[in-house]
């Protein structure tokens, strides 16, 4: 059989469903290669994988019984079969060294913006780091709450005993950072540790588990928090959320780690970000522009015509 597999999606990041998909018809004698509309009628099954809403899907894709399509930007709810699942994705898709997987899947909080509950249910052991680490150096986790299970608990021990880079590319949970956890997590070789700082009740947790993990590892560390930027049902005041994320983002600046800002959207209501969620996001986001200048310097140049734009701030927005 001749298999094709697509996505819509414009990001560099692989896309682990089809590297498995790959493997698993690879491992079947079938030819495995990526979609190609000039060779549309040659392929016998073709993949289409959509993770973000926002991807403009493709038009060149065939409206046939030949196409499966599954992701949350098709809002499928659709999961691998198990003997799928469960099979170390083909690297050799996307050509990387890294080693990339879920050891739980689910998550125990029920967030109103998250498809995860709806899509994968409550937390659960889903797979040992060997089912699809063989030796790289570096490790990524996309699992979306490790520390909220036992399972995933061992599996970062395991880690802590090899020669690993680690990151958890979904994010950790910072309410869940004890000091046992901090040990933990202070033994590991991290490429970056990453929280969430989503709403300002988790400062505090967010600043004690920085706290416990720099204590316990004698290190600095580099981190990397998540800040959602707007929500529903703001105050008047603060109709897009701007001023309660700007001052996550100073308590984040002040704690020495580095914000990474998103913008709200809703994947259930098609919810877009507004502009100024966009341009704050951007601010935070090119850390010259957040080193150099204050949201206030960048707000106020973003609403002048760019003829009036002078001297350094000019310069470092242009490079940026």
């Amino acid at each position: 059989m001749n298999i094709a597999v697509h996505t819509p999606d414009r990001t560099n990041f692989p896309n682990l469903a089809l590297m498995k998909i790959s493997a698993w018809h690879k491992a079947q004698g079938n030819n495995v290669e990526w979609f190609n509309p000039l060779l549309s009628n040659s392929y016998d099954q073709i993949y289409s994988s959509k993770v973000f809403t926002f991807s403009h899907c493709d038009p060149y894709l065939p409206d046939d019984e030949r196409v499966e399509k599954g992701g949350t930007g098709y809002q499928s709810t659709r999961v691998l079969p198990n003997e799928i699942e469960h099979r170390a994705p083909d690297y050799s898709l996307y050509n990387v060294s890294a080693a990339y997987g879920f050891t739980t899947r689910g998550c125990p909080n029920k967030c109103s913006r998250c498809i995860v509950p709806q899509k994968e249910g409550n937390i659960r052991a889903n797979a040992d780091i060997e089912e699809f680490w063989d030796g790289q150096k570096d490790l990524i986790l996309m699992d979306n709450n490790i520390l909220a299970h036992s399972h995933g608990i061992k599996q970062l021990e395991k880690i802590s005993k090899l020669n690993i880079r680690l990151d958890c590319n979904q994010g950790m949970e910072a309410k869940l950072v004890g000091k046992a956890e901090a040990k933990l997590l202070g033994n590991i070789k991290w490429s970056r540790i990453r929280f969430a700082c989503d709403r300002q009740t988790q400062m505090k947790h967010v600043a004690r588990a920085v706290s416990l993990i720099r204590h316990y590892s004698g290190k600095k560390g580099k981190y990397f928090v998540y800040v959602l930027v707007g929500d529903r049902n703001l105050p008047a005041n603060d109709p897009d959320g701007i001023q309660d994320a700007l001052a996550r983002v100073e308590f984040l600046r002040k704690l020495d780690v580095d914000p990474f800002a998103q913008p709200f959207r809703d994947y259930k209501e098609n919810l877009e970000p507004t502009e100024i969620q966009r341009q704050f996001a951007r601010w935070v986001n090119r850390k010259q522009l957040f080193k150099s200048c204050s949201w206030e310097e960048y707000n106020q140049h973003q609403k002048k015509a760019p003829a009036s734009a002078t001297g350094k701030l000019k310069s470092l927005l242009e490079v940026a």
